[in-house]
């Protein structure tokens, strides 16, 4: 929900009657119900987060499992099931309308497609780890995790450079299940080409019997940051600050001794993720995808288009592919 959500999960969150939060700081209050409309009853083992974000009916200071097995024998089951079908139709929806957002032309490749591609092929028991910045937001909107499978992102969704060792440090508690890194080309510079490092190594000294994957989304940016300057400040692109230098990392993991493909045209990615996942040795799957497809849900774009276009007023040098890239996220 949220920034991130889709359609389906904010139109749940404003139209509920009933908000349970569990050990959740969740910042962002303009996504909660109204005020007044919903009753809430919030779960959380620290006293000060308690009743911070929404005006909570009841208080529960404590651990969420017990004081979750505690409540569940209160639960009764109703009747009428209106409510939980409306929001499985919002739900249907949601996905039809992201999946064909993933597949709109791009330059070169599309990063939304880079995950619709890899959904259907997640393997069973997979752990996922996910960095900060645009990866983030495909992640949260077009990946479809399964039961048994294990998934995180950075805390607070903040801190860059965390998918590598996250993933690494799965991979050695987990050998016998794949595990998946998802960065961007910026944590990847930060940290992510060292933690390969590490990961060659742990390789050689014991094989793992599952694969190990990192993907890489290479568009050169910072760019989670460039569209919050657009969509938050109607600034346009700071170059200096924004920009990366383009390197080839499945060339470099070849250097380590590890696999590698860099991909450029969308038509390959399903290929190329099943190369990746059917590899016995860890591999690095590199996309270039066009930065300007802002990283956030469809009908958030809609909500932050006049910040765009005072963004590209001001001179944004990549006001074209900027202008171009929200119109093909949007409804409009």
């Amino acid at each position: 929900v949220g920034i991130l959500g889709t359609r389906a999960s904010n139109a749940m969150l404003q139209d509920c009657d009933t908000l349970l939060m569990v050990g959740s700081r969740f910042p962002y209050a303009e996504f909660l119900p109204p005020e007044g409309q919903a009753r809430g009853v919030q779960i959380d083992i620290d006293g000060r987060m308690l009743g911070l974000r929404y005006p909570m009916e009841l208080n529960l200071q404590g651990d969420a499992r017990a004081t979750l097995r505690a409540l569940i024998p209160h639960l009764e089951r109703k009747e009428e099931r209106g409510w939980r079908e409306k929001i499985e139709r919002d739900i249907v929806d949601s996905r039809r309308q992201l999946a064909e957002k993933a597949m709109e032309p791009a330059r070169p490749v599309n990063p939304q497609r880079v995950f619709t591609e890899l959904s259907p092929r997640l393997p069973e028991g997979a752990i996922l780890a996910g960095d900060s910045g645009s990866v983030a937001a495909w992640y949260a909107l077009h990946l479809d995790l399964r039961p048994g499978m294990l998934a995180s992102l950075s805390g607070t969704l903040a801190t860059m450079g965390s998918a590598v060792p996250y993933a690494l440090a799965a991979k050695l508690a987990h050998p016998e299940r794949p595990v998946i890194a998802l960065a961007g080309d910026g944590a990847m510079q930060m940290t992510g080409i060292n933690g390969l490092i590490s990961v060659a190594w742990h390789w050689r000294q014991r094989r793992w019997p599952a694969p190990f994957v990192v993907l890489v989304l290479n568009n050169r940016d910072l760019n989670f940051v460039t569209w919050e300057q657009r969509g938050m400040q109607g600034e346009p692109k700071f170059q200096p600050a924004q920009q990366l230098p383009d390197f080839r990392f499945a060339d470099y993991a070849r250097m380590l001794g590890l696999d590698g493909e860099r991909v450029e045209d969308p038509e390959r990615l399903g290929a190329a993720w099943e190369r990746a996942l059917g590899s016995s040795t860890p591999f690095v799957l590199e996309v270039l995808v066009d930065p300007n497809i802002p990283p956030l849900p469809p009908q958030t774009v809609e909500k932050q288009r006049a910040q765009y276009e005072q963004a590209i007023a001001k001179g944004d040098t990549e006001a074209a592919d900027l202008r171009r890239g929200a119109d093909a996220q949007s409804d409009s």
